[in-house]
């Protein structure tokens, strides 16, 4: 697989639109990171628009919502969020399937393990949080999430620390310590 880095461009529809229009033409796979929100700089999903076709915009996931799929010039098309930690999260979710996919890969699916939760949260249903944590070893000698302090988008300490995610579905409205939680390890995303 090459990759090429086309380097950060302006918030410049006029030069996004020239850059994407020559990358499709070269690649199997177009990926940005950010400019697919709603800002008045974001240009990137309109682009898209106008060289190709946008078929999916926003997913019900925290963190990384403003997420964009669709084609450049008939070249698959992935927009991910600005935010480091949702880029991130939305690569491993929706990126890595798709790059292993467009591979030959028959099998994309994350290893997903149950482990103890050793903490508690809420939240809102309707959105499936995937929230930082890094592995610990209870008395019993069981694995135990532990959540990292911030939810925020924008800290990446909280992937450099983190061992994996835990997948908290959109119905579900609590965490409490010692629940089973569903924990999708780093190391079954880069192996």
């Amino acid at each position: 697989m090459d990759l090429r880095d086309l380097g950060i461009l302006p918030d410049k529809a006029d030069l996004l639109r020239d850059a994407l229009k020559a990358a499709a033409q070269e690649a199997d796979l177009l990926i940005t990171s950010g400019g697919v929100s709603v800002g008045e700089e974001d240009h990137v999903k309109t682009v898209v628009c106008d060289l190709g076709s946008l078929d999916l915009w926003k997913l019900a996931i925290k963190p990384g919502k403003p997420v964009a799929f669709g084609r450049v010039c008939g070249t698959p098309f992935l927009g991910l969020p600005g935010n480091p930690v949702s880029a991130m999260v939305t690569f491993l979710l929706v990126g890595r399937p798709l790059v292993l996919r467009l591979s030959g890969a028959e099998r994309t699916a994350t290893a997903r393990n149950l482990v103890h939760s050793g903490f508690s949260f809420t939240k809102k249903p309707g959105r499936r949080e995937f929230l930082r944590a890094r592995l610990e070893v209870d008395g019993q000698g069981r694995p135990v999430a532990v959540k990292f302090p911030s939810d925020s988008s924008g800290v990446l300490t909280s992937m450099v620390e983190a061992d994996g995610l835990v997948d908290m579905p959109a119905e579900a409205t609590a965490i409490r310590e010692g629940d089973l939680v569903d924990f999708l390890p780093f190391s079954g995303l880069f192996g």
